[in-house]
């Protein structure tokens, strides 16, 4: 097996650190090309540099593979299934994950946007570097996710149930929180965060006093309270 769990466990400051996965991969064997299939099995297999985009595979598995480069334009991967796996540099636009599964899974240096994954599982997933434009994941459900130095631009949480989440060294911009649920979520890392609905959905959430007083005008108006 190629994972780890590392982290977690209780904060002095009483919060729960996210689990981060240690991705530890066998011997790889390179991918013989031919294109994605609709219920592949991929096990242990280097993807380089390979164009997936409009390509079908969806209820596919990817275990202990890494997929370095690789287009993902248009990409038909929902209810896939990645696990025990490293996904580096991935470019793209509009790539279908929705209800995807991703366990024990290092997302590192992606250029996407567009991303379903609406109604998605992520466990033990961290989503290090890179730009990421409107992500979705409504509806999703994520537990010990790290989202670190990366940049979020107008991600849709909308409904999502968030556990163990941390943003570290990171920026949101425009993030869509309406009728999430938050626990043990910590955001006192983000270098910046915008917040463009569902501010009041914060409970259950970490922030630190300089974001409490950056988020106050938005904090106001979602309590209707005037500010003069």
């Amino acid at each position: 097996m190629a994972r780890r769990a590392v982290g977690g466990g209780g904060g002095a400051d009483g919060v729960k650190g996210a689990r981060r996965p240690e991705v530890r991969l066998p011997g790889l064997e390179v991918f013989g090309g031919g294109g994605l299939e609709p219920d592949g099995d991929y096990d242990g297999l280097e993807f380089r540099e390979e164009d997936l985009g409009g390509q079908d595979g969806r209820g596919a598995r990817f275990m202990d593979c890494r997929l370095t480069g690789c287009a993902l334009d248009e990409a038909e991967l929902p209810h896939v299934r990645v696990l025990d796996s490293v996904v580096a540099a991935p470019r793209g636009v509009g790539t279908n994950l929705a209800e995807a599964t991703l366990r024990d899974v290092e997302l590192l240096d992606a250029r996407l946007g567009g991303v379903q994954l609406h109604g998605a599982v992520l466990e033990r997933v961290l989503v290090r570097g890179g730009k990421i434009d409107y992500l979705n994941l409504r509806d999703a459900r994520l537990r010990d996710v790290v989202f670190e130095g990366c940049v979020l631009v107008e991600p849709d949480f909308g409904g999502a149930r968030l556990e163990r989440v941390e943003f570290v060294d990171c920026r949101l911009t425009g993030a869509d929180l309406t009728g999430v649920t938050m626990k043990d979520v910590d955001l006192r890392g983000a270098v910046s965060l915008e917040v463009a609905r569902g501010v009041e959905r914060l409970s259950g959430a970490v922030i630190s006093t300089g974001q409490l007083l950056d988020l106050a005008p938005v904090l106001a108006g979602a309590l209707g309270i005037r500010v003069l």
